[in-house]
C-alpha cells in the first residue's frame, strides 16, 4: 500500500481532524456532566490542583521527596479528594447515579485501537488502511460509479450463447466469461502484490470493456491500491495542457508523467477516440515506456484492433503492446441498445 508524500498528508489530515471533533465531544460532554452534577466539576478541580502541586514539587530542588517517595502520597491526596475512593471510580458512580454512561466523561476516540493516531505499536491500524482506500476511492474519480458496475454487478445474460464470433467461432458468452476471468486474475495479482501487470482490453463499442476496467478498478483500490482513471481524450487533452501551458497557466492541479507515475494502476478507457497528432503518439509511447521500465501497471480499452493502432499510432508502439500486454477480447451485441429494448 504505497502512498506519495502527499497522499500520506491528506490521510493524516483526517486523522487530526477527527481528533479535533472528539475533543469538542469531550469538552460538550463535560460540560453537560458538570451543569448536572456539580460535584463532578469539584472532584476534576481538586484532582487537577494536587496534580499540578505534585508536578511542581517534582520540578523544586528543595523538594525532600524528590528522590523518591512522591507516588504513594500523591495517591492518598487523589483519594482524600474523592472522598477516599479512586478518583476515577468516584467519577463513574457520580455519573451513573445522574443516569450518565459511566464512561461519558473519557477520552473518546473514533479507533479506540489506536486511539485516532493511525498506528497501533508503530505499526498502520486497520482504521489507516481503511482511509488509505477511502483516499484512493476519493482521487480516483470512480467512487459512486464502482458502486453500481463490479464483478458483483456483472450480468452475463447480455452476452448469448447463439452468437458466435466470425473469426473463431466461439460464442459472444465464452469470450466474455474468458475476459472476466482474465480481468479478475489481473485485479487478484495486484492484490497480491505483483503490480508489474499490463492489460489492453479489445472490441466493438458497447460490449463492456469500460465496466471492466471498472471491475478491474475497485478490486485493486479494495486490494489498497492507487488507481487513476482516465478517457484517452481527457487523459491526452490535460497532458497537452501541462506540457504548453506557461507556469502561471498551468492548471491547479495538473497532470503529467510525474502525476501519472505516482499511482500503482493507471486506466485509459477508449483509447483511439481522441483526436491523434505527434503529440499525443510521442505522449502515448513515453507513458507506455517510463511505466513498464518503473513496473506499473497499466489497462487499457480500446475499439481498435492491433492493426489499427499500428497504423494510428506507431509500429512501436503496438510493438510495446504485443510484448508486455495481456490481451483480452470482448465481443457481443451493444448492450445499451440490449438495455433499450428490454425496457
Amino acid at each position: 500500500m504505497g502512498l506519495t508524500h502527499s497522499q500520506y498528508d491528506a490521510v493524516m489530515r483526517v486523522y487530526d481532524q477527527r481528533r479535533i471533533s472528539n475533543h469538542h465531544v469531550e469538552e460538550e460532554h463535560r460540560k453537560t456532566a458538570y451543569e448536572a452534577v456539580p460535584e463532578l466539576r469539584s472532584l476534576d478541580r481538586a484532582v487537577a490542583g494536587f496534580a499540578a502541586e505534585k508536578v511542581r514539587s517534582m520540578l523544586s530542588p528543595m523538594d525532600d521527596h524528590a528522590a523518591g517517595g512522591v507516588a504513594v502520597p500523591f495517591l492518598e491526596l487523589l483519594k482524600k479528594a474523592a472522598g477516599g475512593m479512586d478518583p476515577a471510580e468516584k467519577r463513574r458512580k457520580l455519573l451513573a447515579a445522574h443516569s450518565f454512561p459511566e464512561d461519558y466523561l473519557d477520552p473518546v476516540y473514533t479507533c479506540s485501537k489506536c486511539r485516532d493516531t493511525g498506528f497501533v505499536d508503530g505499526r498502520r491500524c486497520s482504521c489507516f488502511d481503511r482511509e488509505v482506500i477511502r483516499l484512493f476511492y476519493t482521487q480516483s474519480g470512480l467512487a459512486q460509479v464502482l458502486e453500481k458496475e463490479n464483478f458483483s454487478t456483472l450480468d452475463m445474460s447480455y452476452y448469448p450463447e447463439d452468437l458466435k464470433h466470425p473469426r473463431n467461432g466461439n460464442s459472444s458468452r465464452e469470450i466474455m466469461e474468458n475476459a472476466v476471468s482474465s480481468c479478475r486474475q489481473f485485479a487478484e495479482r495486484y492484490a497480491a502484490g505483483n503490480m508489474d501487470n499490463y492489460l489492453l482490453l479489445t472490441g466493438p463499442t458497447g460490449v463492456g470493456k469500460t465496466f471492466l476496467t471498472h471491475c478491474i478498478a475497485k478490486e485493486v483500490i479494495d486490494s489498497g491500491h492507487s488507481v487513476i482513471y482516465y478517457s484517452a481524450g481527457e487523459l491526452f487533452d490535460k497532458l497537452a495542457e501541462a506540457r504548453f501551458a506557461g507556469e502561471q497557466d498551468a492548471p491547479d492541479e495538473a497532470v503529467d508523467d510525474a502525476y501519472l507515475s505516482g499511482c500503482d494502476l493507471l486506466i485509459v478507457d477508449d483509447l483511439g477516440t481522441e483526436m491523434v497528432n505527434s503529440f499525443v503518439v510521442s505522449a502515448l509511447f513515453r507513458l507506455l515506456s517510463s511505466r513498464i521500465a518503473d513496473g506499473l501497471g497499466i489497462v487499457i480499452s480500446t475499439n481498435l484492433s492491433l492493426q489499427d493502432l499500428s497504423r494510428i499510432y506507431s509500429e512501436r508502439i503496438s510493438s510495446r503492446i504485443l510484448e508486455c500486454f495481456t490481451l483480452v477480447e470482448a465481443f457481443g451485441k451493444d448492450i445499451r441498445v440490449q438495455k433499450r429494448l428490454r425496457q
